[in-house]
């Protein structure tokens, strides 16, 4: 099977959203402001029938701007951040850094894929780490090139790692914060519970990767010579940029947590890029170059996280994003309570196609199931648990999530391809939450 081009395959979806809004009844829920957490939720059994509005062939395609348009910030994150470290490669930091990292470990996937993968759910279990990875795409395939392992698995190691990381953590505070603050619980709580099953799923995505990494090796290429400092070298002048490097994520971190949005990132890592070219020796003329390159090469993946907006632009436009989570979560009232709390999980992976922002996806359906899980018995924390699980592992294999298509693209790795890979490991994750909801259930984790 060989599915479309990315651009052909999201496209395709917008057309197919506006087209549910010519089929689909419109309807919408009432929202009010949540002094909690400072958004617009939803009112649980306000749902109404509203005017249809049905989006025309010409609509459709002004979606498409309008969704490049909303994806602003991201885009242009997006756009700086790969200019920064086009900036940092062309030092030769990058490269000079993975041959160090190599000559250390051995040539040994099985060091590097761990230590790679915990890395990045790292930053999935701390901030919910997407953007920020596609500008680390040339590194993560230099290692695997490297190491003779094909590009998947560069995607595997970080973006997967990543979303694992996030879908699981007991501290994402765009995930199970927020979704908690929605549902009354204490911040953090469950904590332990999540950690264990967090260990668990890294354990279940490592192991896959260094499984399907093992069926597929190819001819690792070879150090560049003396030229780029030599093989397994770490000159001090480079070494300086690479720790350029990691004071940015370590503020990056730091921002998140007060608050930064996707500008004041794009700023601190344009400041990297440009301290770093210059730090580097390649000059303001060679720094400014640089900057262009990587702008050039990130417009792509800047076009499909637009492309991916559009979806839901389209959806909202037609006023039916809330019919479909109306009309998806009202079966799970008539199931028995066990079944209840797994309905969710499937019916949140659902949800989370059409509402790939995993902030958006809380306000809009955490206020609905938080009362209906209350008149079922069923406990909160295992609801938000539901909601993290089922949404969060979407993350992996959605075409709606803008990030993972910007990165397999950015990766030359087909969609078919990536789908190949993580649908197996997919399904076990979906498996082990499950059972974590059983156990949340059976301990009557509160």
């Amino acid at each position: 099977m060989r599915f479309p081009h990315p651009l052909t395959l999201l496209v395709g979806a917008v057309f197919v959203a506006a087209l549910a809004s010519h089929v689909l009844p419109p309807g919408e829920y009432e929202r009010r402001d949540d002094p909690a957490t400072g958004r617009r939720v939803v009112v649980p059994g306000t749902y109404h029938a509203v005017p249809p509005r049905p989006v025309s062939a010409f609509d459709t395609l002004v979606a498409i701007p309008r969704g490049m348009s909303d994806a602003a910030p991201v885009i242009f994150f997006v756009f700086l951040i790969g200019g920064a470290f086009t900036v940092v490669d062309e030092t030769g930091a990058l490269r000079q850094g993975v041959d160090w990292l190599v000559q250390r470990l051995g040539h040994s996937e099985r060091l590097v894929i761990p230590a790679a993968a915990l890395a990045f759910a790292l930053g999935g279990v701390l901030d919910n780490m997407k953007e920020e990875i596609i500008a680390l795409v040339p590194v993560m395939l230099l290692l695997a090139r490297r190491l003779g392992l094909q590009p998947v698995i560069a995607v595997a190691m970080s973006l997967g790692a990543a979303a694992v990381g996030a879908a699981f953590s007991p501290i994402n505070p765009f995930q199970v914060g927020i979704a908690q603050q929605l549902a009354q619980l204490p911040l953090l709580s469950g904590s332990l519970f999540r950690t264990a099953f967090l260990l668990a799923a890294l354990a279940v995505w490592i192991f896959g990767t260094l499984r399907y990494a093992a069926r597929g090796r190819t001819a690792p290429v070879s150090a560049p010579g003396p030229g780029a400092g030599g093989a397994g070298s770490l000159d001090p002048r480079r070494a300086t940029v690479l720790a350029l490097v990691l004071i940015a994520f370590v503020v990056l971190v730091a921002g998140v947590r007060r608050g930064w949005g996707f500008n004041e990132m794009a700023a601190l890592f344009f400041t990297m890029g440009v301290v770093a070219g210059l730090v580097g020796g390649l000059g303001v003329a060679g720094t400014a170059d640089a900057l262009v390159s990587g702008f050039r090469s990130m417009a792509y993946a800047g076009l499909l996280i637009g492309f991916a907006r559009a979806i839901f632009v389209t959806l909202e436009q037609g006023r039916i994003v809330d019919t479909l989570v109306h009309g998806l979560f009202a079966p799970v009232a008539q199931l028995p309570l066990g079944l209840a709390a797994v309905g969710m999980m499937v019916v949140h992976t659902l949800v989370h196609v059409p509402v790939p922002s995993p902030t958006g996806h809380a306000v809009l359906t955490l206020p609905i199931l938080v009362p209906l899980s209350d008149l079922l018995g069923l406990s909160r924390q295992v609801t938000v648990l539901a909601y993290q699980y089922g949404g969060g592992l979407c993350e992996l294999l959605t075409p709606t999530n803008g990030a993972l298509m910007a990165i397999l693209a950015a990766a030359q790795v087909r969609y078919e391809d990536w789908l190949r890979f993580a649908l197996p490991l997919l399904a076990a994750l979906l498996a082990l939450g499950a059972a974590a909801l059983g156990l949340g259930m059976a301990l009557g984790l509160q």
